[in-house]
């Protein structure tokens, strides 16, 4: 059982109508995306042709903070309200589109942005699979 899955079943009161395993699976994804964003991100600097990453950079660091924000979003329950986290969660798929489209660019020439696109499709997937389970 993942920390996430031990803390939501912790909660002390009923989540609800949510899937929580879907939840779950996003909680994880945001965060492992938002880390896999920062280091791309950081390895782009790196990078001798830096200048020619730029829009890689940027929207690395985007998808980060959306990710990362997402992620603390879906794990509060207290005082649930379920427009926003449904538009959370659509402006985190969004990003992580985005941002796995510009990644896969870059794919071929560095395994930062091949590892930050595969990071970014699972999240994009679990966002919209949660948006799904809402109803």
């Amino acid at each position: 059982m993942s920390q996430t899955t031990a803390m939501l079943n912790a909660y002390p009161t009923d989540l609800g109508q949510i899937d929580t395993d879907a939840l779950a699976r996003c909680i994880d994804a945001c965060f492992a995306c938002a880390q896999a964003c920062t280091a791309c991100a950081d390895a782009c600097l790196g990078e001798e042709m830096v200048a020619e990453l730029t829009k890689c950079i940027r929207t690395d660091l985007d998808c980060a903070d959306i990710c990362d924000t997402t992620g603390r979003v879906l794990s509060r329950h207290t005082g649930y309200d379920a427009n926003l986290t449904r538009a959370v969660l659509q402006a985190c798929a969004t990003a992580c589109k985005t941002c796995g489209d510009e990644c896969a660019q870059h794919a071929d020439m560095h395994d930062h942005c091949r590892i930050c696109a595969e990071a970014c499709r699972a999240c994009e997937q679990a966002c919209n699979d949660l948006i799904s389970s809402l109803g």
